[in-house]
């Protein structure tokens, strides 16, 4: 049985209204097995460029960077389609990533949005196709660099505190409405 990691931290953006054009909160929270260390945040401009070295960055100039063990990311990207090149994180930060989704994404979908709607969608999508193709990984899709499959199912089922969304997930994704909003909504 591999070892299980016990130190996470799990990023989720904070909403937006579809007209904004400007930097987008994104919330981290660190866990220690099942219990919140702390919360992190840094801004990611809409439909840039630059989600993989804010975030990168935050990890390193944190006080939690010696204990984070595995970077979760709720979705690929980030304030629209800043796309995290996951390959990258892993590199940058000398950690595993795993990118969780709820749903199977509609790749046609994102792939004519990415090509006809946004700038450096080219490159994004070439970000996306080299993360490689989802798999289905505790009731949830996932992408994943620097952790096997096992160990990675293992990780997200025990975090599977609350809801099938891992408790780092969902509580970045409640902290980011609350702050922005003013109130959080919970996704069941």
């Amino acid at each position: 049985m591999p070892c299980i990691p016990s130190h996470v931290i799990g990023f989720d953006d904070a909403p937006f209204e579809q007209s904004y054009r400007g930097d987008v909160l994104v919330v981290g929270t660190i866990y220690s097995g099942k219990r919140l260390e702390g919360v992190l945040s840094t801004r990611v401009r809409r439909d840039g460029i630059n989600s993989t070295t804010q975030l990168a960055s935050l990890i390193s100039g944190s006080r939690f960077a010696g204990h984070i063990q595995v970077i979760l990311l709720q979705g690929i990207a980030f304030a629209g389609f800043n796309v995290v090149d996951i390959h990258a994180l892993h590199e940058r930060s000398g950690l595993p990533v795993i990118v969780v989704s709820r749903k199977r994404p509609n790749l046609k979908s994102i792939r004519d949005a990415l090509m006809n709607c946004v700038p450096g969608g080219r490159r994004k999508w070439h970000l996306i196709e080299q993360a490689g193709r989802m798999e289905r990984l505790a009731d949830l899709w996932v992408q994943r660099v620097g952790i096997g499959q096992i160990t990675a199912q293992g990780l997200l089922q025990r975090l599977q505190i609350n809801a099938e969304l891992p408790e780092p997930l969902r509580l970045a994704h409640m902290i980011a409405g609350g702050v922005t909003t003013g109130e959080s909504r919970h996704r069941p």
